[in-house]
């Protein structure tokens, strides 16, 4: 507000009717004038009879301050408001909007959108990205008595993709202690010991296990494909050179998935932006039974393409159970991409169903974080989860057993609340986000040789790992909650029991009833009671006669 008064008079520039009253008024001005005095000397000490009440006075006094207090922090909020940064905003546009369905977004004023790309004096730092989705909270879960129990997506605030391209750092996060990682080679490697390990990891000995969570700045490490120094390429896990020649071109941001034994049906991608589809490759490995089976359905032709998904076929597994062949790409996808800043892995029973840029977002570069996964919707503790694979015959009792002891000998201790911050020792493994550099590089490493050296049930191992490198090092794993990834991802069924779903009901066939012999009452419904006798009717009574003429006629129309 420049200049001018605080508050307005009404009328205060007159009118031609208050004119003519005044020049009129000023004829008898001089004559009232001594009234006037003497009325003015006679009301002023009413005025202070009244004004000397202490209670009058003190209701003024308190009135006019609440009104100065309301008219001055109304001025200074409202000029607050208008100017942030430099930049001035119109009172009727609101910063952000957000969208009303499941997957929430911000579609900001235009001239805050141009101030991303502006320089650094004139750029909005705090507020120009985050504004919205710092004030987002989670509504409140469903009473205890809705209709859908059980796990489900909550609401996730997501930027739109344009800012959240912008939103990615341009040099890779710093990895604390370890700067160089190394993988081991081995052409030829022997089973130093009676139990667990493969030809494909390379058997690491006790010794070299607990050498590998001892962090240095340098360090060289059993990593898969031990047996050649280009992973894919006569290592176990094989494929083909002009795919390997592909994998090794560098992507920003890719998506990943398999399908082994045939076990799942491809989920195709939505909700994809154009961005994405012109610059996310989304990658899907498969084996040679899968790809017999989709080409025997038609889901599969020669361009090796399923939607957005790039089919990769691999030949010369390292192991015969299919679920431990699906750990290779899920844990060792920077080994499998060497060029790659970012990954997203999905199992192959899940659909994506938000933006990829959006997704790396808001579970990494938003939370600082370069290795994210989501915690499992009902367990948080090792042992329960044990219990549980045992009882759902997930793996073999003994071997769950062994590892579970190995563990409690190296110092696992059931999950409690002294372990907060870290909400909690089982996660749910399914999703996978992580920016490639050292530090998540080892943690995928290390993961990966307990899933090889004991069973494939990766949420048995996944603490151990994690604490022991967090011993060592403040690096650490973000684990969000698991409504969130139901958000951004669609869990349906293994192949077996979608197909079981889908086949038409079995056709139930009834016994052929024999037809029943006519009795004395024809025409008479079988359901009546045989018992009760009826009037039998003559051929020759009235009644038969109407009947036969009417029907007649119509034979006859």
């Amino acid at each position: 507000m420049k200049g001018g008064s605080v508050g307005s008079r009404p009328g205060s520039y007159g009118s031609p009717s208050q004119f003519k009253k005044s020049a009129v008024l000023r004829k008898f001005s001089s004559k009232t004038s001594l009234l006037g005095a003497r009325e003015k000397e006679r009301s002023l000490p009413r005025i202070s009879k009244y004004l000397c009440h202490k209670r009058v006075a003190m209701l003024l006094l308190i009135a006019l301050a609440l009104l100065l207090f309301v008219f001055g922090s109304y001025t200074v909020s409202k000029e607050s408001i208008q100017s942030i940064g430099g930049l001035t905003f119109d009172d009727k546009e609101p910063l952000s909007n957000p969208s009303s369905s499941r997957r929430y977004g911000m579609q900001w004023d235009k001239r805050v959108q141009n101030s991303l790309h502006a320089t650094p004096s004139t750029a909005i730092v705090a507020p120009s990205l985050s504004h919205y989705c710092d004030n987002f909270a989670h509504p409140p879960p469903p009473s205890a008595g809705a209709r859908r129990p059980g796990p489900r997506p909550c609401e996730v605030c997501y930027l739109p993709v344009e800012q959240a391209i912008s939103s990615m750092p341009s040099s890779p996060s710093a990895c604390p202690v370890l700067r160089n990682l190394t993988y081991i080679v081995d052409e030829n490697p022997v089973k130093p010991e009676s139990r667990g390990g493969s030809n494909f990891g390379g058997y690491p000995s006790l010794k070299q296990r607990d050498d590998s969570f001892d962090i240095k700045e340098s360090m060289t490490v059993h990593c898969g494909f031990v047996r050649g120094s280009r992973p894919g390429h006569k290592t176990g896990f094989d494929i083909d050179e002009a795919k390997l020649i592909e994998l090794e071109q560098f992507h920003a941001v890719i998506v990943a998935s398999a399908i082994f034994g045939n076990y799942d049906i491809i989920q195709r991608p939505k909700n994809i932006s154009k961005a994405a589809r012109e610059n996310i490759p989304f990658y899907m490995f498969i084996d040679e039974q899968t790809e017999a089976s989709m080409k025997n359905t038609s889901a599969l032709d020669s361009s090796m393409r399923v939607g957005l998904w790039r089919i990769i076929v691999v030949r010369n597994l390292p192991y015969t159970d299919a679920r431990r062949n699906g750990k290779v790409p899920k844990l060792l996808l920077h080994r499998i991409f060497p060029n790659v800043r970012y990954s997203i892995w999905i199992d192959g029973k899940l659909q994506l169903v938000v933006d990829p840029y959006q997704v790396v977002e808001r579970f990494l570069c938003r939370q600082h974080a370069t290795f994210a996964i989501s915690i499992h919707y009902i367990r948080f503790d090792v042992f329960e989860e044990a219990e549980a694979n045992k009882a759902a015959g997930k793996y073999e009792n003994s071997s769950i057993d062994y590892q579970i002891d190995f563990y409690k000998e190296e110092g696992l201790t059931p999950y409690s609340e002294a372990k907060r911050p870290i909400p909690s020792d089982v996660p749910e493994g399914c999703t996978l986000i992580r920016e490639h550099n050292p530090c998540t590089n080892l943690f995928s490493c290390l993961w990966f040789n307990e899933v090889d050296r004991f069973t494939p049930r990766d949420q048995l191992s996944f603490s151990t790992v994690r604490d022991r490198i967090m011993a060592k090092t403040n690096w650490s794993v973000y684990m969000f909650a698991d409504c969130e990834r139901r958000n951004f991802v669609i869990q349906t069924y293994h192949r077996d029991l979608l197909e079981q779903m889908s086949a038409p009901p079995a056709k139930v066939r009834h016994p052929h009833n024999p037809p029943q012999l006519a009795s004395s009452s024809a025409g008479r419904s079988s359901g009546k009671n045989p018992s009760r006798r009826t009037k039998v009717k003559r051929p020759g009574s009235r009644h038969h006669r109407k009947a036969a003429a009417g029907n007649r006629g119509k034979n006859s129309f």
